[in-house]
């Protein structure tokens, strides 16, 4: 149940393996690696339950910090790494960081964010140099391979995207100080999708957003292989199934958009016959695109809800999604209730704000007043988001609380519109936010993303609108289209909603008409 495990049985076996550079580091190297880094981090003053920080791209030694800072007991606070330097250094000052690790691709944002973090005492950079910062490289392979004598497991502390404001950090305590402690989810995930020291798991996604990185450490426990993308590319990701022969992947629903918008005499060249396992989770799924998913790589996909405060889970596989479409799973982890605005529990059938039961608790990092948010009476923890559960338990995601869109008194949840114009032709991506009405409060608004930017115009606005009418009812479609040239979407699938909002919220005291 740890890497250190597998590097004395299967030491030559990959790891992992880095898809663009082809780069593979073994277990015994990620074994070796790791310790250097234990050391290191010792030797910079770090003690058990220090907080570091990664501003990293998807680097290879990525892992090897990650693994030997758990060892360490520390505590290790990913940041995405298309973050500015002010929302770099927000994590970073609210984590409490002792040290930073960033990419030497950080170096232009290098002196500004030493200057609003200057609470972190330390400072490194990795894949070549940054001024005056520390040679990680130079560091770390000075030291000795051998474990160190106060090995304590340790925990990552993720923030939230951030969709509806600032990052909210959650730390994910270990159960036990014995680093060979299997996590929470080892046991369910491993039952679900069957990992296990054969898995060829191709990991699609920016390492520092939870699913990625934990499942990634999950198969690294049970001995299998990593294949990381260093960037998403579409026909990228189906050669790299084709030649590695991969048997689990993780996914977004915007990558199945991207994979369903290949040629198909592209789509034709590659094999997937390998795949047992295609996860999908962060985002609900338009039931179109999935469709088409199980249509051409047959039913390997399966669905989860969770969220990085991992306080629930729920699964599906696609027998199941097929039978009830729409569907996110019923709970293998914490018991779904669903909760109305007077706080009863809603019946099945009847859309309102999840919790989960019985699940593992969380707090949000610095912030009480958060963490009590997301509590009801009964101790119950909900992310915030918005569904059912019909008859046999099976939960349907309706959206995010913060996106509702009230309009006339009528609450319109986004999410449905979304998955109507997704599917159309011309569109790449689409937000669907509620924008100032004077009589209304709020109207319905479209931002999309086009295919091709020199299609926007009136014209296929209203060819837009029209679609959209023809398939949902018309108080739920957008009264309005505008055109953006590029989305503000994480690398993740997780959308800036609160970005494009506040381009039409400008200069208004309150967000409420």
């Amino acid at each position: 149940m740890h890497p250190s495990v597998h590097a004395r049985r299967t030491p030559d076996k990959p790891a992992y393996i880095m898809a663009g550079s082809g780069e593979i580091v073994t277990y015994r190297q990620l074994d070796d690696r790791s310790n250097q880094v234990a050391h290191y981090l010792r030797a910079l003053g770090l003690e058990a339950g220090d907080t570091i920080g990664l501003f990293m791209d998807n680097s290879p030694r990525f892992l090897e910090i990650v693994w030997g800072a758990h060892r360490a007991g520390l505590i290790y606070t990913a940041i995405p790494f298309r973050s500015t330097a002010e929302e770099a250094s927000y994590i970073l000052n609210d984590s409490g960081a002792r040290l930073a690790v960033l990419s030497a691709s950080k170096a232009p944002l290098a002196g500004a964010l030493r200057k609003l973090a200057p609470r972190v005492a330390r400072w490194a950079a990795v894949d070549g140099s940054i001024d005056d910062m520390a040679d990680w490289e130079a560091g770390t392979r000075a030291m000795p391979a051998r474990r160190i004598a106060d090995e304590k497991a340790g925990g990552d502390m993720l923030y939230s995207s951030g969709t509806t404001g600032r990052p909210k950090g959650i730390r994910n305590e270990p159960v036990g100080d014995d680093i060979e402690t299997p996590p929470v989810l080892l046991h369910s995930t491993r039952a679900i999708y069957g990992f296990d020291e054969r898995t060829v798991y191709l990991s699609t996604a920016p390492l520092y957003h939870a699913g990625p990185l934990r499942v990634a450490m999950v198969i690294h426990r049970l001995g299998g292989t990593v294949l990381f993308m260093e960037h998403f590319d579409a026909e990228r990701a189906l050669a790299l199934i084709d030649s590695h022969k991969v048997t689990h992947s993780q996914w977004v629903p915007t990558m199945f958009v991207r994979l369903l918008r290949l040629p198909a005499d592209v789509r034709a060249r590659y094999d997937v016959s390998s795949l047992k396992v295609a996860i999908h989770g962060a985002a609900p799924c338009a039931i179109p695109v999935k469709e088409q998913m199980i249509e051409w790589w047959g039913p390997v996909l399966y669905e989860y809800y969770t969220g990085t405060e991992c306080n629930g889970y729920t699964s599906c596989d696609s027998t199941e999604w097929l039978a009830r479409k729409g569907t996110v799973g019923r709970a293998t982890l914490g018991e779904l209730r669903i909760v109305g605005e007077a706080g009863d529990v809603l019946p099945a059938g009847e859309p309102g704000t999840i919790y989960f039961a019985n699940g593992p608790s969380f707090e949000y990092h610095n912030d009480p007043a958060k963490t009590a948010e997301s509590r009801s009476p009964e101790g119950w923890t909900t992310l915030g988001d918005i569904g059912y559960v019909d008859e046999d338990g099976w939960l349907f995601l309706t959206d995010r609380k913060a996106h509702t869109i009230i309009s006339g008194g009528v609450n319109l949840y986004p999410q449905e519109t979304e998955n109507i114009l997704i599917t159309h032709p011309l569109v790449a991506d689409v937000a669907v936010i509620g924008v100032p009405n004077e009589d209304f409060g709020e109207e319905v608004k479209a931002v999309v993303q086009l295919v091709d930017p020199g299609d926007a115009g009136p014209a296929i606005a209203q060819e837009l609108i029209a679609f959209c009418r023809e398939r949902l009812s018309p108080f739920k479609c957008p009264r309005s289209i505008d055109f953006d040239a590029n989305l503000p979407r994480q690398p993740t699938g997780k959308l800036y909603k609160r970005l494009i909002r506040e381009r039409y919220w400008q200069g208004r005291a309150s967000r409420i008409i």
